[in-house]
């Protein structure tokens, strides 16, 4: 069964940090991008971040660039999302998502597996 599960989050102070895991099973894990989203109630699905199968490349979001970074094991399965300087506009559930394709990896509809999410709260 394929299957990402999220972990990590919580609720933190304005400024605070927070580090997501998010473990993959039933899949080559080393053969996906990965990639993290997040969801606010009313609003787009929005990018976070993205690394590619080898954890050579990552990508952000402008609006996380500086704060956030990604990072994979493939030894373990497994890919982060390292959160530093959270603002109360960072609150969200963070998604995990794997796509078999390295491109348009801010396009939602390019992963084809999704975890079910972690909330984040940031309070000010």
């Amino acid at each position: 069964q394929v299957r990402l599960a999220e972990s990590g989050g919580g609720l933190v102070q304005a400024g605070g940090s927070l580090r997501l895991s998010c473990a993959a099973s039933g899949l080559t894990f080393s053969s996906y991008t990965m990639g993290w989203f997040r969801t606010v109630p009313g609003l787009d699905r929005e990018f976070v971040a993205a690394i590619t199968r080898t954890g050579d490349n990552e990508y952000y979001a402008d609006s996380v660039k500086g704060r956030f970074t990604i990072s994979r094991d493939n030894a373990k399965n497994t890919v982060y999302l390292q959160m530093n300087n959270l603002t109360p506009e960072d609150t969200a559930v963070y998604s995990c998502a794997a796509a078999n394709t390295p491109y348009s990896y801010r396009q939602p509809d390019r992963y084809v597996v999704w975890g079910q999410g972690t909330q984040v709260i940031v309070s000010s």
